[in-house]
């Protein structure tokens, strides 16, 4: 009864018997201990929080980290607008060039945004994207009508969860434990500019020994430009069994299919003529993914348990169309009366993996401290087929008419020990210092391509053995219901896939290519103060060490090659704040006419190149020059994003503004764009949203709202293929109105 009235007083539930409350606050609480968290924010609006120290079996203090309560969120959920969902994650730059949602690309500190590929992205706690050490791009996002929160992880996050250099995501789905009856079925139904329509319908419930959860998302619309269709299904399922008052075992799968048409990228030119042109209409794009998960957690003792996951995952990566630069057209070959042929590829992950944790809290002399261990094992197997030779049609598939000019096998193995230790020196300062020690396995076999006499041309059998430990410190000083924090963490990123294959002919890979490594360090103070302010004000530095690269070399015989090695490094230092301000809660005591909120999240980034070597051929000469203190490729210096919510009694409402600074897509800083769309500078944007929520009872709502409603014409990328190349227009004005009820 103690815990359940602790979580109460919190706005969520706890299970287990690790809680210990700090502040009996009702908007928003940081705990010290919390073993499990089924519900969040219950008795607030608030859609930010900071993570509890400690929650299962995962340790969180002295970490620069958010808690995203998703039932909070004001703005476009159905299509995953991450702009308006990570708004109070300062320092978060996304790219905007999907408009149906089916694949967010978020970055932070001056790493790239493609597909998420340097944050390690988990649902649940177990991997979801197609490989996290050889092909980390995340073409699967949970459809976030179903996830409850989304925990994020900067930098330090490496100790605990291995690659990648910006941290970690989370997405915790729904499971049935929030509802506290039975059975519940929700509907969702949304209507929306240029054709959209996603209908979410779940059913879930608790009883006494189990709680279960299961959705069916299907999402259908044509898109801002032509030739951007798009059709996704999203399921998923998950069961949870109280076996004893010690013993909880889980199961879930998420099946995961959409076909996408791809309206193809722009030049300058024709982005200024139309920036909602397209010039590609035989483009497509199909994902199908399927995971499983089980999981168990043991109470061993009131002071220890542990946890385990076993995850499998098959996807499918399969894309067809004529990718040639936007300045090239695609049309009929008056010869045959038909269009070119275009081009196939496909991959197909096979993953498996598991991780088990250990937590426990012991006492040296009247102060608890809490140590957590764990060991994860990974194998993942990718097969890669490029370059096939596709249909001349206009419809979606992959048939192609002779063999792929591009036949690799990838095959991953890692295995991973991790520890964390909080050390109370007193009562206000903890100290957490950890380690992780990984080994990796790579191999690469099969085809890069054919000659012209039909032979090929085969990868050497690359086979990379790495052994290494990561270190990392943390602390923490408590004052009143603020605290200042610092860490200093070691992070890699593996080298991937693409840096282990060359063409033997033209390319030599490096014997001693080494993984990217460096790390990260944060200073910042965050808390409360009473239930009117809510902050964290921090500074970061972000060492990126043994940046791989090309470098063009000649042979004695003055035949040339292009050598794959580490070519330099690079720095990210800057600021990270986020200050959200309740003015008639600081000045008001019982006000008649609801609460106004203010926030502002600000990022300042400086990501720049160090003693970075670069040769380039002309002609039969080599040119060696440097990229030192060249801007980091899609890092703008400012990310600032604020609003103002109004709530009063049913009604929520808010507007929200966002800009983000200028960036260069290439690492020499090319600000005049090349004919293609390819390379070139990324202008600044400021986008204006808003959206309302009513609700009539806590069964009936409606929730409405404009994206970039003054209409900008902006574009966040610039891709050097999939999806474009060229520029990647942003979606135009739209609204969104979804209809929803639970029984």
């Amino acid at each position: 009864m103690k815990h359940l009235m602790i979580g109460l007083s919190l706005g969520l539930m706890t299970t287990g018997s690790f809680a210990q409350e700090v502040q009996r606050d009702t908007v928003r609480t940081h705990t010290k201990y919390l073993s499990d968290i089924t519900i969040v924010g219950r008795n607030t609006r608030a859609d930010i929080h900071f993570l509890p120290e400690i929650v299962g079996t995962q340790i969180n203090a002295g970490k620069k980290n958010s808690l995203i309560v998703m039932d909070n969120v004001q703005g476009n959920v159905v299509t995953n607008t991450m702009r308006q969902v990570m708004a109070k994650v300062p320092g978060i730059q996304i790219w905007e060039s999907d408009p149906s949602g089916i694949q967010i690309g978020i970055g932070a500190r001056g790493l790239s945004p493609n597909r998420s590929w340097e944050f390690n992205v988990r649902q649940n706690g177990y991997d979801i994207s197609s490989d996290p050490f050889g092909y980390p791009e995340a073409y699967y996002t949970p459809q976030l009508n179903s996830v409850q929160r989304i925990q994020v992880v900067r930098g330090a996050g490496s100790l605990q969860y291995g690659p990648q250099f910006g941290g970690m995501v989370n997405f915790i789905m729904k499971n049935g434990s929030e509802l506290n009856k039975p059975f519940q079925f929700e509907t969702q139904q949304t209507a929306g500019s240029f054709g959209l329509f996603n209908t979410y319908n779940a059913i879930g419930g608790e009883t006494n020994k189990a709680h279960y959860y299961a959705f069916w998302d299907k999402r259908l619309g044509n898109g801002s430009r032509p030739n951007s269709r798009f059709d996704v299904s999203t399921g998923f399922g998950s069961f949870t069994w109280k076996a004893s008052n010690k013993l909880k075992l889980g199961i879930e799968y998420t099946h995961f299919n959409y076909v996408a048409q791809q309206p193809g990228g722009l030049t300058d030119a024709q982005f200024a003529a139309d920036h909602l042109q397209s010039l590609r209409s035989r483009n497509w794009f199909n994902v199908q993914f399927n995971i499983l998960a089980l999981n168990a957690d043991y109470t061993i003792t009131d002071n220890s348990r542990i946890n385990i996951k076993v995850f499998g995952m098959t996807g499918d990566r399969n894309s067809n169309g004529f990718m040639s630069t936007p300045n090239i057209k695609d049309t009929v070959n008056a010869a045959t009366l038909q269009y070119n042929n275009r081009r196939v590829d496909i991959d197909r992950y096979r993953n498996a993996g598991a991780e088990l944790r250990y937590i426990n809290e012991y006492k040296i002399g009247s102060l608890k401290n809490t140590v957590a261990a764990g060991v994860r094992y990974f194998r993942g197997n990718t097969a890669r087929m490029q370059n096939g030779r596709g249909d001349t049609g206009t419809d979606y598939n992959i048939n192609t008419s002779a063999p792929f000019g591009t036949d690799l096998d990838f095959v991953t193995s890692n295995t991973a020990f991790f520890a964390e230790n909080i050390i109370h020196i007193g009562k206000k300062l903890i100290l957490i210092p950890g380690v992780r020690y990984e080994t990796i396995r790579n191999t690469a076999e099969g085809r890069i391509s054919f000659n012209s006499n039909g032979s090929e041309n085969k990868v050497s059998n690359e086979i990379r053995n790495r052994n290494f430990a990561l270190l990392g410190v943390g602390a923490e000083y408590h004052i009143g219901n603020t605290e200042l924090y610092a860490n200093w963490s070691q992070a890699y990123r593996p080298a991937l896939f693409s840096d282990l294959t060359a063409n033997p002919t033209t390319d030599v890979i490096d014997e001693n290519l080494k993984d990217a490594k460096g790390y990260n360090a944060d200073l910042g103070w965050r808390g409360s103060i009473k239930e009117f302010l809510f902050f964290d004000v921090s500074g970061y530095y972000l060492k990126y060490n043994n940046r791989i690269g090309l470098i063009a070399q000649q042979r004695t015989d003055g035949s040339f090659y292009n050598f794959r090695t580490n070519v330099g490094n690079s720095t990210s230092k800057g600021a990270e704040l986020l200050v959200e301000f309740s003015p008639v809660k600081a000045f008001v005591k019982n006000s008649t006419f609801g609460n106004i909120t203010l926030f502002a999240s600000l990022a300042f980034i400086d990501a720049r190149y160090g003693d970075f070597r670069v040769v380039t051929r002309s002609g039969n000469t080599l040119t060696e020059t440097t990229l030192k203190d060249k801007r980091v490729e899609n890092a703008p210096q400012r990310i600032f994003r604020t609003g103002v919510t109004y709530a009063y009694k049913k009604l929520t409402a808010t507007v929200q503004y966002n800009y983000t600074g200028d960036a260069f897509s290439d690492a020499n800083n090319t600000v005049a764009p090349v004919t293609t769309g390819v390379n070139g500078l990324i202008p600044s944007y400021q986008i204006v949203d808003v959206s309302a929520t009513y609700k009539f009872t806590e069964r009936f709502f409606v929730k409405g709202g404009l994206n970039n409603l003054f209409n900008e014409k902006y574009f966040t990328r610039r891709a050097g293929g999939y999806p474009g190349p060229g520029i990647m227009s942003a979606d135009p004005r739209n609204f969104f109105l979804t209809i929803g009820a639970k029984f």
